[in-house]
């Protein structure tokens, strides 16, 4: 296991850190992708304004609650009280791809999750990135190796000072045009 940790306040941080470098482009973090002041409009404006939803979904032979709240967003109709357009465009000035939607989960408090998983890869654009904005209270993110020795990344990703344990992290895909209803679904689930 490597862990990268504390890049978000080290003072001599480089701008960007390339975590993973292959064939698809790797993995590369931006300890200060965004400017404090602005994570923190971000989050209070996401938190009390953005479309949450409470999912459940079938598993291990039940319905069980998904442990974080949901948010999902075309990128062709952004709302104009969210700031999502502003986010988009700098995540385009960093990873330029031709996103389809921006995803959010809300992390509540420390028993809220997502499992490892993996993202459904035939419902992607091939060549284009994933991105992953962290605002809230800091969390940790373990990135493994599909082949190979499966080798486990951990990265603290940024945090933030906050009086709580809440976490929003935005996700932006590039979809396939074909699979854009049947992602949206996806999206929606938390999947």
């Amino acid at each position: 296991m490597h862990v990268l940790a504390g890049l978000s306040d080290d003072l001599f941080a480089p701008p960007m850190v390339q975590l993973i470098n292959d064939a698809e482009g790797g993995i590369r973090y931006w300890p200060r992708f965004i400017d404090p002041d602005t994570v923190q409009d971000w989050f209070e404006t996401l938190h009390t304004r953005a479309a949450w939803t409470h999912m459940q979904r079938p598993m291990y032979d039940r319905i069980v609650d998904v442990p974080r709240l949901l948010a999902s967003y075309d990128i062709a109709a952004l709302p104009t009280d969210l700031p999502l357009a502003d986010m988009l465009t700098r995540v385009q000035t960093q990873a330029p791809a031709p996103y389809s939607r921006i995803g959010m989960n809300l992390y509540r408090d420390g028993r809220d999750s997502v499992a490892m998983h993996s993202d459904k890869l035939h419902t992607l654009a091939a060549g284009h990135p994933i991105t992953s904005i962290s605002l809230g209270t800091g969390r940790r993110m373990l990135i493994r190796a599909k082949t190979g020795n499966h080798d486990t990344l951990t990265i603290d990703l940024a945090r933030q000072p906050a009086a709580h344990e809440l976490c929003i992290a935005a996700h932006t895909r590039a979809r396939n045009p074909q699979n854009a209803a049947r992602a949206e679904t996806t999206d929606q689930r938390g999947v």
